[in-house]
């Protein structure tokens, strides 16, 4: 388990990617990151073995796929049949979090029960509107959305376990109604939560520390303790550069370095889905990814596990047209030909 690049690739199902539906793919990987919403149906896509933009559209409006605020307050994109416990897990941590923010925006408990409720009187019916739209609805019953009220008023009344987002068409979200539009689950026990939230993140991440698992799922340490420890006899642990990493026993391939290119969408869960990620970006060229540490991070070119570059994709009105960026010296032309 020396070479973490390689693995991690083949974990997350880049280098070997499956001949599942991308909803399966999604529901191994417990959830993706979801704030770009092109860039998560890239990042899906590629680990999906003949999947299109279509196919997972087609999930996304089948609501088989939906996308919410789950790990650390940021949007994700989860299969339907775990919308439920994971919420229930994540949810109430972020509400407390966000307390200080709210009393900021003015926004009380008064607010959230009156806005939730003309949220869920706006969509009956099994109708879905667009962000604007439902800002529309706020505004004309005298709820504001100034600044950033309205999207927090959304984020809070699908943390509330009310609202999910079914698409984004034109750069809108599209929201619907939990209890329209996704089937109703029997309750999972917040141990037992605990315990499948380690479950998914170590058998698809791995290696992957338990810093690493706190900082992705954004539970209190305690919490990612616990869950990691309750599913410590499927796992095997090594310790390198005096860091304890864990991967699943049961996977018997030990996957060997090559020189395959992935280009890889910003936000993808090979970078985020860990604290320390100095094992596939050099801490140096970190910066060039997220540029003043704001939060925006670029596509990046993936070789032999490294991320050496980042890449850029421009439609044309017969083509398109790839821009590469290395971190360091510029490409050879046999790694070129592996881009392409």
């Amino acid at each position: 388990m020396n070479n973490i690049p390689a693995q991690r690739l083949h974990q997350q199902q880049i280098s070997a990617a499956s001949p599942h539906p991308p909803e399966q793919i999604l529901a191994m990987l417990g959830a993706i990151q979801g704030q770009d919403y092109t860039g998560a149906k890239w990042s899906l896509g590629l680990r999906s073995q003949g999947a299109t933009d279509a196919d997972i559209e087609a999930a996304m409006a089948d609501s088989r796929i939906v996308r919410t605020w789950l790990m650390r307050g940021t949007l994700h994109l989860v299969a339907a049949a775990d919308f439920h416990w994971m919420l229930n897990l994540l949810a109430p941590r972020l509400i407390e979090s966000f307390a200080p923010r709210y009393r900021q925006l003015e926004l009380d408990s008064d607010t959230f029960t009156r806005s939730n409720a003309l949220l869920i009187e706006a969509l009956a019916g099994g109708l879905a509107l667009s962000r604007h739209e439902l800002f529309a609805v706020l505004e004309q019953h005298g709820v504001s959305t100034a600044g950033q009220r309205g999207i927090h008023i959304l984020q809070r009344a699908s943390l509330d376990g009310l609202l999910y987002q079914a698409a984004v068409v034109k750069n809108q979200p599209i929201f619907r109604r939990v209890d329209e539009g996704l089937p109703a689950q029997a309750p999972l026990m917040r141990d037992a939560a605990l315990v499948e939230l380690a479950r998914r993140y170590f058998t698809s991440r791995a290696p992957a520390t338990l810093q690493d698992y706190a900082t992705w799922s954004g539970l209190k340490m305690s919490d990612a303790r616990a869950g990691l420890e309750c599913v410590q006899p499927q796992l095997m642990a090594e310790d390198i550069n005096g860091q304890t990493y864990w991967r699943p026993i049961a996977d018997p391939v030990t996957p060997q370095a090559s020189p395959t290119a992935y280009l890889l969408p910003g936000f993808d869960e090979y970078l985020l889905g860990y604290k320390d990620r100095d094992a596939v970006l050099p801490r140096h060229h970190a910066p060039k990814v997220c540029p003043g540490g704001n939060g925006i991070f670029y596509p990046t070119l993936v070789l032999d596990g490294q991320m050496v570059g980042l890449w850029q994709r421009t439609l044309k009105k017969t083509a398109v047209e790839l821009t590469f960026t290395p971190f360091d010296a510029p490409f050879t032309a046999a790694e070129q030909v592996t881009f392409l």
